[in-house]
């Protein structure tokens, strides 16, 4: 839509791509924003755009602002008015409770408020989550601002700029409610010791921050005297090693200091009858942990990858409302206080804690128990977990499972109710017990990474198990047809050398992963009976040498076209075979290779444009312009196992009198190997728009060009951002499909998928360094296609 209004087509012009993307995520892809911003811009040049960006980051085009205003002027109540902006300026994106228990104080009418600005469209509920759409908030952060010509004597101070003037220059007052700010947005922040002193008003401050770069921070002398009505404290990667002296935190709701540098937070009792959450994530030198006696409302505690902590306090046993503790990757962590066993905790995670030898005391409430990779030894007799539904034990002691039937023990404390189980390296396993088949409620089973694992009971049935996971279990041959509800399946690194042939009654089935599995040869599935499949992996099957997955007797479910299928480094694989087969229904396939396979006929060696192409009659109704695409791809820059590549195709369809339409197809993104090139192939869908214009959409058209670009999916390693892959574009080709559609399509095969064998067979185009100039006329090629 935006394009079509500030370039008259229906893709940016070279140069303009980056640019257009960013206008268009400023304009939220609200309609009205794509429509102004779109006008404002029509017919400038590059440089004009570029010089007009810093103004639309910072702020709205007035005739949006305008036209926004008219649902806030609407409000008739002040304090809608005023909910309205601590969402907008601070709280998008929190949950509703969140909102309503920081508001809980203000006099505000925060549930009868909440329906009022969602009836107005200014806010958006969705799962229990608030959400303020980006103009809107932009629009907010501008009425906040007329409020005072000095930042400092706003409500809300959330502009990166004005928060570092007003910390640098102490002239926050006591009008300032909120502050937000963004810490990837300066280069380094100065605080004086007394910038918050004149801020007595202030409850709400967050100092974020998504960048792995550490911001400088320049805090003066005397630091720390925040307002004791600070109800929410969010600040990533606080620097100083305690809270300042003075800090009152009798009032917090909400305490989260994310990888900070402190040591310990404060000394003595506080009363923190309001605290529901404290989360400490990876504060490495966090030491101690004060006493929380009177935190009696406290609900969440995450103290995970505290790396230095060595004890919690026993203060812990008066939490009787704390629901989740988090301790994932307390290295140190060696016991847990007795108290630990309260009636209200529902998830302990520790995951990691790899010095706790011994299992928790815990109630026979829990329901969610992660003790992943930890030091446990034994599980005591006496542990009932009956009303557990979630247990995570991958990678725990060998010593655990020193028994000739590790399982036995585990499975009589288990409950019936259990919904998922997750095992994994548990060397002595070489047989599942039978009393598996009494957990007929679990859902999702994973065990992996069981090396001697060989035999489970063929009568096993789990009618409600949707994900089933044995890869890694190197010496399982065989698994018996368990449930036919299943979605995921894994069965990659195992040693079954043929695909059960009941996998084909598993009609929910989505996922089909058999990776590295070096006894399959070959590989047979009538994938048309699985209607929902998105995904089938074989790569590193590297015996594998034929795969037939496509017996269609008369018609495939569109749904089919859905499933991509994945054969990496699988290099006996008889890949012109499987091409030839009639699987029309695949979304992508990936396979090893250096060169484009001769089923693509319109080829090219070096360069990114296939051009004049002949188009094939087109039905008038035909909405789409249908192609396979084979891009040959090498990453000559890898940095480690699978690296992304996003490939985007588009499409110029000209007509004899020099008229022309452009159109753009969705991007791909695949996952490939770091080494070996590699071919890409998927079905490319350009639509023929019928918004064009009338005059426009009478034109006839009866060649069209094809371009490909290549981009990295930027994925970053930890320490300085760069992308960590570079990938070379070593070949491509296309093949029309033909349109379907019509009555007289033979085989009845889906609408817009079948083989335009004919043309495809007469134009194999001659490979060029920089295009392809197909001209050769004939019968069909001198018909022309109509976009309506």
């Amino acid at each position: 839509m935006f394009c079509r209004s500030a370039f008259k087509q229906n893709y940016p012009p070279d140069g303009f791509m980056e640019l257009a993307s960013e206008v268009a995520s400023l304009a939220g892809n609200l309609p009205l924003g794509l429509n102004v911003l779109s006008s404002y811009l029509r017919g400038r040049e590059e440089e004009d755009w570029m010089d007009m960006m810093p103004r639309l980051r910072k702020s709205l085009d007035g005739k949006i602002e305008k036209t926004l205003r008219v649902s806030y002027d609407g409000l008739n109540n002040k304090k809608d008015k005023a909910i309205f902006r601590h969402i907008a300026c601070l709280f998008s994106g929190e949950e509703v409770n969140d909102i309503k228990l920081l508001l809980a104080d203000s006099e505000l009418d925060v549930n009868i408020g909440l329906k009022n600005l969602v009836d107005k469209s200014l806010v958006k509920v969705s799962d229990g989550t608030v959400d303020v759409h980006g103009l809107l908030q932009k629009m907010c952060k501008e009425i906040v601002c007329t409020q005072s010509s000095e930042p400092g004597e706003r409500e809300f101070l959330v502009d990166s700029k004005d928060v570092c003037n007003v910390l640098e220059n102490n002239t926050g007052t006591k009008n300032v409610l909120g502050i937000s700010l963004n810490m990837d947005e300066t280069d380094e922040l100065h605080i004086r010791g007394d910038a918050f002193k004149g801020m007595s008003n202030l409850l709400f401050l967050n100092f974020f921050s998504s960048r792995e770069k550490e911001v400088p921070l320049h805090l003066s002398e005397g630091f720390g005297q925040f307002s004791p009505k600070l109800r929410l404290l969010y600040w990533d990667e606080y620097p100083l090693k305690f809270m300042p002296s003075k800090f009152q935190p009798q009032n917090l709701v909400k305490l989260q200091m994310w990888k900070s540098k402190l040591e310990k937070l404060w000394d003595g009792v506080h009363p923190l009858i309001g605290l529901k959450e404290m989360d400490m994530y990876a504060s490495h030198n966090l030491k101690e942990i004060p006493d929380l006696s009177m935190a009696i409302n406290l609900e969440k505690l995450d103290l995970s990858h505290c790396s230095s902590l060595v004890e919690l306090p026993c203060s812990i046993q008066y939490l009787q409302r704390l629901r989740d503790l988090q301790l994932a990757y307390c290295k140190n962590l060696e016991t847990l206080p007795t108290g630990v066993n309260l009636e209200s905790l529902y998830k302990l995670n520790l995951k990691g804690c790899t010095l706790l030898r011994k299992f928790p005391d815990i109630s026979t409430n829990m329901s969610k128990l992660y003790i992943d990779k930890t030091g446990i030894e034994e599980i005591p007799c006496n542990v009932h977990l009956e009303n557990l539904y979630d247990l995570k034990m991958r990678g725990m002691s060998d010593k655990l499972w020193d028994k000739v039937q590790p399982l036995t023990q585990l499975m009589t404390m288990l409950s019936p109710f259990l919904e998922r189980l997750v095992l994994s390296d548990i060397p002595s396993l070489v047989e599942l017990p039978s009393s598996f088949k009494n957990l007929n409620q679990l859902e999702d089973l994973r065990i992996t990474d069981c090396k001697n694992l060989e035999i489970i009971p063929m009568e096993l049935k789990l009618e409600c198990l949707t994900s089933l996971d044995f890869k890694g279990c190197s010496k399982l041959k065989t698994f018996p047809d368990i449930s036919t509800n299943i979605s995921w399946l894994d069965l990659s690194r195992t040693a079954i050398h043929e695909v059960p042939w009941w996998i084909e009654k598993y009609s929910s089935l989505e996922h089909l992963l058999l990776n590295g599995c070096n006894n399959l040869q070959s590989v047979s599935i009538e994938l048309s009976k699985l209607e929902h499949i998105k995904e089938v992996e074989f790569s590193d099957c590297w015996a594998l040498t034929e795969a037939t997955l496509n017996d269609i007797p008369n018609a495939l479910p569109l749904a089919m076209r859905k499933a991509s299928f994945k054969f990496n480094n699988c290099f006996n694989l008889d890949q012109e075979a499987l091409l030839q087969q009639e699987s029309v229904f695949y979304k992508s396939i990936q396979l090893p290779g250096e060169e484009v396979p001769s089923y693509f006929t319109h080829c090219c060696t070096t360069g990114t444009s296939l051009t004049n192409i002949p188009l094939l009659e087109r039905a008038p109704s035909q909405q789409v312009f249908i192609f396979r695409v084979c891009a040959v791809v090498s990453n000559s820059a890898p940095r480690f196992g699978s690296n992304g590549v996003d490939i985007q195709v588009n499409c110029r369809f000209k007509g004899r009198f020099e008229n022309s339409f452009d159109s753009v197809g969705e991007p791909q993104r695949f996952w490939v190997p770091m080494k070996d090139s590699h071919l890409l192939i998927f079905g490319c869908c350009i639509p023929l728009n019928k918004d064009t214009s009338a005059p426009l959409a009478q034109l006839n058209y009866e060649h069209v060009d094809i371009q490909i670009h290549l981009g990295n999916t930027r994925i970053y390693l930890e320490g300085p951002k760069a992308p960590i892959s570079n990938f070379m574009l070593k070949g491509w080709g296309i093949r029309l499909l033909e349109d379907c559609s019509s009555p007289e399509n033979p085989n009845n095969l889906p609408q817009y998928v079948c083989e335009a064998e004919e043309h495809n067979m007469g134009y194999e185009t001659e490979r060029s360094e920089e295009s392809v100039d197909s001209n050769v006329e004939t019968e069909r090629s001198k018909k022309r296609m109509r976009i309506v």
